[in-house]
Formats: structure tokens, C-alpha cells, sequence
């Protein structure tokens, strides 16, 4: 089976999220996206992170009944901060029937070099590049394919910026997400 694996802080996950992973399922060759809940980005200091269980229980309440959409714990035990590069390699030999891709952003394609073992990433996983924000860059390295997904005009870090400041989020979460949000009190402060 084809897998691929999107990794982020889901900080809270959104529609666009999910819209991106069906996208990419239904037009990449993937028979599976795997939403991979990073407890701490090694290469970002996010002071409203929330705890990585709460980030788990909405990405699982958000995709639940949706095909070929799973949610991944794997870095939950792994040591933090957590690498791609080991994701991978401790999914590769849990997994070996599966091929995994890695999903990444343009933004993200901007920073790849600073990445921990990046060039092992290359060499042994394909990648799948989404436009993100006005990060417009051509693809770099020959196991980078762009997939020209639609972008969805939110982000997280603004979904926080409008609970905080008391606004309607239904428009962009949905609504299990939302019910957790306001239920555990999340990003009020």
C-alpha cells in the first residue's frame, strides 16, 4: 500500500487539512494519508501548543468515518524532539509491506536541508510537495513531486487568533472539533 504521511502540530486540525489529504489521496497514487501528530517541531518554537493528546483526540475526531484518512500515534513514544527521519524509519520496520511518502508544504521545502538526515529522506522516500501560504517554489530535488492541491484560505495559528478573540470557527473546523475545543477549554488564554 502506498501511505502518506503528513505530519504537523495540528494546533487545532482544520478543514483545509483534511481537504488537502483527500486531495492528495485521490490524486497522488496514495491509498492512505496518515495524519502523523508531531509533539514538538523540531525546527519551531510554538508557544500556544497544546498538549499532544488533546492535538491526537481532534485529528481523530475530525477524520473518523473518512476513507483512506488514519491517524498515527508514532511519535507520541518516540524520543522530542521527534525527527522525520526516524518516523520513517520506525514505520518503515513496523510496516515493511507499505511505502510511505512524506507530505510536506512548500514552506517546509524551503527549510528541507536543515532537516535531520534529509538526504536519507530523498534517497528512500518519495515526496509529495503542497503549495502553502506564498511559498510558490519550484521543486528542487528529483524525489519531489508538486501536487497542485486547491489551498484553503485559513491556517491554525489564525483559527487560535479568532477563539481567542471569540469568534465563529464553524466555518473551518468541524463540528466535533469544534465541540472538543470549546468542551476542554482549548486556546482561551
Amino acid at each position: 500500500m502506498n501511505i502518506g504521511l503528513f505530519s504537523g502540530s495540528f494546533n487545532p486540525i482544520h478543514k483545509g487539512h483534511i481537504a488537502l489529504a483527500e486531495y492528495i489521496r485521490n490524486h497522488a497514487n496514495i491509498d492512505e494519508v496518515w495524519f502523523v501528530v508531531t509533539p514538538r517541531n523540531p525546527l519551531k518554537e510554538d508557544h500556544q501548543l497544546i498538549d499532544e493528546r488533546h492535538r491526537l483526540n481532534m485529528v481523530q475526531l475530525a477524520i473518523k468515518g473518512r476513507d483512506g484518512l488514519k491517524v498515527s500515534d508514532v511519535e507520541m513514544n518516540m524520543p522530542k524532539p521527534s525527527y522525520t527521519v526516524n518516523t520513517f524509519k520506525k514505520l518503515s520496520a513496523c510496516y515493511p509491506e507499505h511505502r510511505f511518502y512524506l507530505i510536506i508544504g512548500t514552506d517546509n521545502m524551503l527549510s528541507f536541508h536543515l532537516w535531520k538526515d534529509y538526504q536519507y529522506i530523498l534517497e528512500h522516500y518519495p515526496i509529495l510537495v503542497y503549495p502553502r501560504g506564498k511559498s510558490d517554489v519550484p521543486v528542487t530535488y528529483p524525489s519531489m513531486q508538486l501536487i497542485h492541491a486547491p489551498l484553503y484560505p485559513i491556517s491554525s495559528t489564525q483559527i487560535r487568533e479568532m477563539i481567542k478573540h471569540h469568534e465563529d470557527i464553524s466555518e473551518w473546523v468541524t463540528p466535533e472539533v469544534m465541540d472538543y475545543i470549546q468542551q476542554m477549554q482549548l486556546y482561551t488564554d
